[in-house]
């Protein structure tokens, strides 16, 4: 058996199993607990660790434009799109317009939390023409057309041409919600600092 098929047959039991560990109640129920959102930043974070591990299990799988599945190979935005479609959530296609979806932040990685989207362009004016998937500790998972595959790698690598610069950040994952789902941005949100 293949990576690639495992891979998506364990897909389906990330999901279910994701899913069961949003529904156990984390510790003992007390009349006054010392911290009364522990239950929700443990749910919240169970949420985060499962989007890290779906996109650390595409490590590898070819870069192919357009691509969409581990089968035949991911770009950028297919690979965010199909991790994030994991947690039965939706996000728009293209990188351009993933950079519009959810929270902005700041360009401030002691801010970022795992399953934030990191949107890079040429320059720092530049269109946003990559995405990727925070891992936490300055890493990030992504699809790579240089490599040729979805790789990890750190938000400061040294300048080539080659590598575009990060341009910025979008959390897509509410913070206090014992459910997945996307954070929601009014028109005139402005940059969490």
């Amino acid at each position: 058996m293949s990576f690639v098929s495992l891979t998506r047959q364990l897909r389906p039991a990330l999901v279910l199993c994701t899913s069961a560990m949003l529904c156990l109640p984390v510790g003992g129920i007390h009349a006054q607990s010392a911290k009364p959102f522990e239950a929700l930043s443990n749910s919240a974070r169970s949420i985060r660790d499962s989007v890290v591990a779906l996109a650390r299990a595409q490590i590898g799988t070819r870069y192919r434009t357009g691509g969409e599945s581990p089968d035949k190979g991911f770009d950028c935005s297919g690979l965010v799109q199909y991790v994030i479609a994991g947690l039965n959530l939706q996000i728009p296609r293209t990188a351009r317009q993933q950079a519009t979806v959810g929270v902005p932040l700041a360009r401030d990685t002691s801010r970022l939390l795992p399953g934030d989207l990191l949107t890079f362009s040429k320059g720092k004016k530049g269109r946003v023409s990559h995405v990727g998937i925070y891992v936490g500790e300055g890493r990030y998972v992504h699809a790579s057309s240089v490599a040729g595959k979805v790789i990890e790698s750190s938000i400061n690598r040294p300048f080539s041409p080659l590598i575009k610069a990060w341009h910025g950040a979008r959390r897509i994952l509410s913070l206090d919600d014992s459910v997945p789902t996307l954070a929601v941005v009014t028109p005139k949100a402005k940059v969490e600092r």
